[in-house]
């Protein structure tokens, strides 16, 4: 896993991992502590990813991820392609982003419209719908919390309620983003109240993850 430098959630990330995998962590270089358009674009610096892949290579991992959906969306598709090719040219294995593990979820489920619900700034956010839109993906309704640091602390029943209030009957499906936001203990009780999938950014990651390294992995709304 390449985490930002911010990333608080290892242990979420952990929940998710069935048993016989191994997950291995690192940390990108800090960019500031403001989760604005700066930060999340510096966080898709080619050079730091590749340095990045390379500290942990010598694991020899079967895949890796790079855990971060701002960072990974930011700059739209093709940027979010060169992402992974970066990472898996200099880690010598396959590689997922959150961005791209989210579009492949909403493949596998089938999924054409949802509504976002994210912790973001309206820029940021807004980026999202954008990359969103690129793949081919109509997103019904989004909202952000507006925080641009701190996420990791936000309550899970703060994020509940956002869910609920971007739900639309249009919306096949639901998405939480950022990696750094706490889903583990929200997303269960969202699917059966909404009957609807309310996927977040680690599960997907997690899902795709798993999938790239030829390990388990299932998605009927819990992707792993």
């Amino acid at each position: 896993m390449i985490n930002p430098h911010d990333m608080a959630l290892d242990a979420e990330l952990w929940r998710w991992v069935p048993v016989g995998v191994s997950l291995h962590c690192t940390r990108l270089p800090p960019h500031g502590d403001k989760v604005d358009l700066s930060m999340v674009e510096g966080l898709s610096d080619p050079a730091e990813l590749a340095a990045a892949a390379r500290s942990i290579a010598q694991l020899r991992p079967d895949a890796y991820a790079y855990a971060c959906t701002s960072g990974s969306f930011v700059g739209g598709v093709a940027a979010e392609e060169r992402i992974s090719r970066t990472i898996a040219v200099a880690g010598g294995a396959p590689a997922v982003t959150t961005s791209g593990a989210l579009v492949k979820a909403l493949s596998e489920l089938g999924v054409q419209k949802i509504s976002v619900a994210t912790p973001y700034i309206a820029q940021v956010t807004a980026r999202l719908v954008d990359f969103l839109a690129e793949t081919g993906v109509q997103v019904v309704r989004s909202a952000g919390l507006g925080r641009d640091r701190g996420i990791e602390t936000i309550p899970a029943r703060e994020t509940a309620e956002l869910v609920r209030a971007v739900d639309d009957p249009d919306s096949e499906a639901i998405f939480l983003s950022c990696t750094n936001l706490p889903t583990i203990d929200v997303v269960d009780e969202l699917r059966a109240e909404l009957g609807k999938p309310v996927i977040s950014a680690n599960q997907v990651t997690l899902w795709a993850a798993l999938r790239a390294a030829g390990a388990s992995a299932e998605l009927t709304g819990v992707p792993v």
